[in-house]
């Protein structure tokens, strides 16, 4: 049952593999794009938060960073 569920005994096929590699590989380049982003906004909130006067700026952008 499992075998057939999966698809054919013998495995999956190179191009399948293959596809799995290069989805794995895009998943790796998404995360650190997340990654850099994250950071690029919490220095650009930090810059912000440090030039602002304002009580409820302040406020706004410490809700704003959660």
């Amino acid at each position: 049952m499992a075998k057939a569920l999966y698809g054919y005994v013998g495995g999956p096929s190179p191009e399948h593999a293959h596809e799995v590699a290069v989805l794995r590989r895009r998943i790796g380049d998404l995360e650190n794009e997340v990654l850099r982003l994250k950071a690029e906004n919490d220095g650009l909130l930090a810059r912000l938060a440090e030039t602002a006067h304002d009580g409820d700026l302040a406020e706004l952008l410490e809700s704003a960073a959660r």
